[in-house]
């Protein structure tokens, strides 16, 4: 089952003005940090973190360096900068799935931020035998090629139009990966139209609300304690995330 992909705007100018929130939300990520100290830890088990457009494995330094110590064996893409899909970019990641999942005896979670989470959900597809899990924060993988404010970089940068899509890579980007799948989103996007970041609800997948940056979401606080919550959950026994309690003053109804 998937979403159809859709016809979205981008966000407004407004909100890409207020990316700028990215700053302090990276002190507010250091600030939270214990109380962050106590989301569940992990079992141990492989996670693969993917950047997103243009960026590198040093943006996703904070949160490797987090979900590190609540136990799981970390790592980045370690191909430099995201400059999409160029020669040998796909086969790279392949062969760094299969060697984590060999090297560690199990299969691998991944976490994607923007165009590292549409990764994600591609190699997921490819390889759901050696992925427990998906996790992806602000990636549109059910917007038109063109609902972002980003596609002219990215045109640029990976040499490749934006309405380009490799259905080698996996097939058609809606598709809903076939292991357990949480879509992270924020209506405050200033990059990628929000409603295209959203996951449909099945038995296996799910979308979380943050008020979020999208250049800061993958060190929020909130979306942070998300990803710790999701990736602890036991193998095979995978539940939504539990908006009750205390959780319902922090992420919003994601369907409201």
């Amino acid at each position: 089952m998937a979403i159809a992909t859709q016809a979205l705007s981008p966000p407004s100018k407004t909100l890409m003005l207020m990316e700028g929130r990215a700053v302090s939300e990276l002190g507010a990520f250091l600030g939270a940090l214990p109380l962050l100290s106590l989301a569940p830890r992990g079992d141990g088990h492989p996670v693969l973190v993917l950047p997103g457009l243009v960026a590198s494995d040093a943006s996703t330094r904070p949160l490797r360096s987090f979900l590190r110590g609540r136990g799981y064996e970390v790592s980045g893409w370690l191909q430099g900068r995201n400059l999409g899909l160029r020669e040998g970019v796909q086969d790279g990641m392949v062969d760094l799935v299969r060697e984590l999942s060999d090297t560690h005896g199990r299969k691998i979670s991944l976490i994607g931020w923007s165009l590292g989470g549409l990764y994600a959900r591609q190699l997921a597809k490819m390889l759901p035998d050696r992925v427990r899990g998906v996790i992806t924060l602000g990636s549109p993988f059910a917007a038109g090629p063109k609902a972002t404010n980003a596609w002219q970089v990215y045109e640029m940068v990976s040499g490749r139009r934006a309405d380009e899509e490799d259905t080698r890579f996996g097939g058609a980007l809606a598709g809903t990966p076939p292991v357990p799948t949480t879509a992270i989103f924020s209506r405050t996007d200033g990059i990628c139209a929000w409603q295209g970041c959203r996951e449909q609800a099945t038995a296996t997948s799910e979308s979380i609300e943050v008020e979020s940056s999208h250049c800061g979401m993958a060190h929020h606080p909130a979306a942070v304690y998300a990803v710790a919550d999701r990736l602890a959950q036991p193998e095979g026994q995978w539940k939504p995330f539990d908006r009750s309690g205390w959780r319902s003053l922090v992420y919003p109804n994601p369907h409201r």
